[in-house]
Parts: C-alpha cells; structure tokens; sequence
C-alpha cells in the first residue's frame, strides 16, 4: 500500500480536493502532514472506509455509502461470478453468531479458493469482536480486518439467508441476511464492499432475499439487482 497526497487520495475516493481537506482538517479522515503537507496511507482509508460500513449511526452510514458508491463504477468482477449458486446458503441453519460465521466460512471453502476455513473463521470472528458489521437493515456484511492472502487462492464471496433474524451484535436488532467477504487484497475488497453497499441500500432487493426459497432464487435476485446498478451507472 502506497501513501497518497490529497489530489490522488480524491481521485481514488471520487469527490474533490476541497471536500478531503475540509475532511482531514475537521478530523474526519485518517492522515498526516510530511514537510507540512498531508499523506494518506492507502490501507488506513480503506479500514477506515470499511469499519464505517458497520455504524449505526443513519447519518454517517449514509454519508459513506455515497464514498462507496463513488467507487462502485471500477470495473470488478460481478458479484454474481464471485457469488455463485453453490456459494449460497438458503436457508442458512445457524442460531448463534459462531455458528453463522463458522458457517458461512465452510461454505466459502467448498470452492477450493479458501484453503483454511478456521483460519478464516478466527480472523472474522475477531473482527466483529472489534466492531460488529451487522447493519441496522438486517444485513451483515462479514469480512477479516485484512485480507488473508496466505489462505486464500482469489476472492471469495458467500450468502447465508437465515428463516429467522438472531441476534448478531450488541445493538439489539435482528440480522437474518449474511454476506461473507474474503478478498485477496484490499482494492478488491473496497470494490466488493462498495457494490454490496448499493445493493443492501435497497429494500426490494433485501425483501426478494427474503422471499427467496433456494440457492438459485437468491442468486437470480442479486443477478438482476446487480445489472440494475451497473445499467444506472453507465447512464
């Protein structure tokens, strides 16, 4: 990961110069002045733009929706080739919080692209110990601190639909969707998170997961949701 100066940092977040200078100066942003100008760490953005996914707070998530949505025209793979049917649990037997993650972990092994699940399962365990990523909508969007590159031969991505909401942070609120995110690096994972971020904004396609009864259902769903979003961006 490289340092970035404001002009590259805006470019890579797409809003202008301006708005990071009034952000990094308010305390906003993570940064800080080499020979009297600001420097960005290219992974401490990232961390900070991923962890703010997980708030509660309606206002601020909104404000780093719009950052990720920003982001959300670098072309990536669809998450429907990341996703795919086999990658889908519908419905996803679980009750507990390690039940879900060690769940969703084994099911992103089947694929042989993730060679140690319980490595895996520690790694997201002990990032929701550190601020959990359900979201106030129902979704939970589980992902390690840093991508396990050492365990990991591409990017993985897996959903688990739950019959029931379970408790899944201390929050008090429901969650019942999960997505499990292992990317092989961090621009990937920005790019996954940015795309997930505009889907799960949408009630419809929350309430059609909902609704789904199997793998093939669910997949369809976040098939036709995606080309939805990708149609609007490149109007």
């Amino acid at each position: 990961m490289e340092d970035l100066d404001i002009p590259q940092l805006a470019e890579y977040l797409h809003v202008t110069p301006d708005q990071i200078t009034k952000m990094v100066t308010r305390g906003n942003l993570p940064g800080r002045k080499v020979g009297g100008q600001w420097r960005f760490n290219e992974a401490e953005i990232h961390h900070w733009l991923e962890e703010r996914i997980g708030l509660s707070d309606p206002n601020e998530l909104d404000e780093m929706r719009k950052v990720l949505h920003r982001r959300s025209d670098v072309p990536t793979r669809p998450l429907s080739e990341l996703c795919t049917v086999d990658l889908i649990a519908n419905p996803l037997s679980a009750r507990t919080r390690s039940s879900v993650i060690r769940g969703m972990c084994n099911l992103a092994s089947t694929t042989g692209m993730l060679w140690d699940a319980p490595a895996m399962v520690q790694a997201v365990s002990e990032r929701e110990k550190l601020h959990p990523t359900a979201l106030d909508n129902g979704v939970a969007l589980l992902h390690p601190r840093r991508p396990q590159t050492s365990i990991l031969a591409d990017s993985v991505l897996a959903l688990g639909i739950c019959q029931a909401g379970l408790p899944f942070s201390d929050r008090g609120q429901l969650t019942d969707i999960f997505f499990l995110i292992c990317s092989y690096d961090d621009s990937s994972h920005l790019r996954i998170l940015a795309k997930l971020s505009r889907l799960v904004a949408d009630d419809a396609f929350l309430d059609g997961l909902r609704s789904s009864d199997s793998p093939g259902d669910a997949w369809l769903i976040m098939k036709e949701a995606e080309e939805t979003i990708d149609e609007n961006i490149s109007l």
